[in-house]
């Protein structure tokens, strides 16, 4: 497991969209350097494609299953945002590292009146601009569609309040989707992050979100020969073994189509202290495999589930071919199956679960 080095000097000191043509230029109009620019010029590379193209991915399933779990910790805390008043709640939400778009239906779903949309990658941004006003579009009369503003700003370093519309405005929750490991390349960033994620919640407002478990990389680096590891769809290479400082700890990491950018580890019990600090308590912290168990017993969510393709039927069904024809891929499937037990969700290929095993998910509440 790893060790926390001692803290630095700097650590001790305290866990303390396009602009228009007439506006000045700021810190914040500049170009990316760095890390920050090798992640923009990523996610504004990646190409938008359709439902049909992307059933062809080695990873449909899981990127579903993925989806399908953000789907059911976003609404389970809408849920709770309005259990918590006995009025009707026009509930705020800010989307930290919106991306291109891909929950706008679930804010959609959870009938939500305001959204703030904000990324480091202005094509994502204006991409994610454009799915909304698509659904905007297809709104039926009398169709509630929340109003939605959009920024392209580095939420590791710049502060969005100030890039608000309405300068004083505050969320019930903010979503923060595996953004969180871009953050922590130092503590000014890492705090930055989570300035913008929690100052502006308001008091019992929620910040939730999913990252990658740093304890779970680290074993897995441990156990390997070299200095990488992963299977068919994903891969991890470090630089070095033995050594995790608290923030810096940088890894190369790539998912078959979707990802291949440097991230750095997060420690967890880190990431809760710096948000002691803006008032949050942390509710709850799963693996992905836990959340998953603990959510599938509700049949609404099995349901959700199956409509969303989160798993694939073994065996195939009809003219259905399987993600993979890797030997070893569907054994613990086969050897489920061939104990008796019925298999009525399907599943995921085993490089899929095991890529899915490296994720956490999150949810903090704003206490003070």
């Amino acid at each position: 497991m790893m060790e926390p080095p001692a803290t630095t000097a700097e650590e001790e000191k305290g866990v303390k969209r396009k602009t228009n043509e007439d506006e000045e230029e700021s810190p914040t109009t500049k170009p990316y350097t760095g890390h920050s620019q090798k992640v923009a010029s990523h996610y504004n590379s990646l190409q938008e494609t359709g439902l049909a193209v992307r059933s062809h991915s080695r990873i449909f399933h899981m990127r579903n299953f993925n989806n399908w779990l953000k789907s059911i910790l976003i609404g389970n805390i809408l849920d709770q945002v309005r259990e918590s008043s006995t009025d009707r709640v026009d509930i705020s939400v800010l989307d930290l590292g919106c991306g291109k778009g891909g929950d706008l239906l679930k804010w959609k779903k959870g009938n939500i009146a305001n959204l703030v949309c904000a990324d480091i990658a202005g094509v994502s941004v204006e991409q994610c601009r454009s799915r909304y006003e698509d659904m905007q579009k297809k709104c039926y009369r009398g169709d509630r569609m929340f109003v939605a503003d959009f920024i392209t700003a580095d939420c590791t370093k710049e502060v969005l309040s100030a890039r608000f519309k309405e300068k004083k405005l505050l969320f019930d929750v903010c979503s923060c989707q595996f953004v969180c490991h871009y953050s922590f390349e130092s503590y000014q960033q890492a705090d930055t992050l989570l300035k913008n994620a929690c100052e502006s919640l308001k008091p019992g407002g929620f910040f939730i979100g999913t990252t990658t478990d740093s304890f779970e990389l680290v074993k897995r680096l441990e156990l390997s020969d070299g200095l990488s590891f992963g299977n068919e769809v994903y891969s991890v290479r470090f630089d070095q073994k033995g050594q995790y400082p608290l923030f810096g700890c940088q890894y190369n990491f790539n998912l078959e189509g979707v990802v291949d950018v440097p991230e750095f580890l997060v420690y967890f019990p880190l990431l809760e202290e710096i948000a002691k600090r803006y008032g949050m308590k942390l509710l709850f912290k799963y693996r992905f495999s836990e959340f998953f168990e603990d959510n599938i017993k509700n049949q609404q969510n099995r349901n959700l589930l199956t409509r969303m393709m989160g798993l694939e039927s073994y065996p195939c069904e009809g003219s259905s071919t399987p993600a993979t024809e890797a030997p070893g891929e569907y054994d613990h499937a086969a050897k489920h199956k061939d104990s008796g037990a019925s298999l009525p969700l399907g599943t995921l290929s085993k490089s899929e679960w095991e890529a899915t095993s490296i994720y956490l998910v999150f949810a903090f509440q704003k206490v003070s």
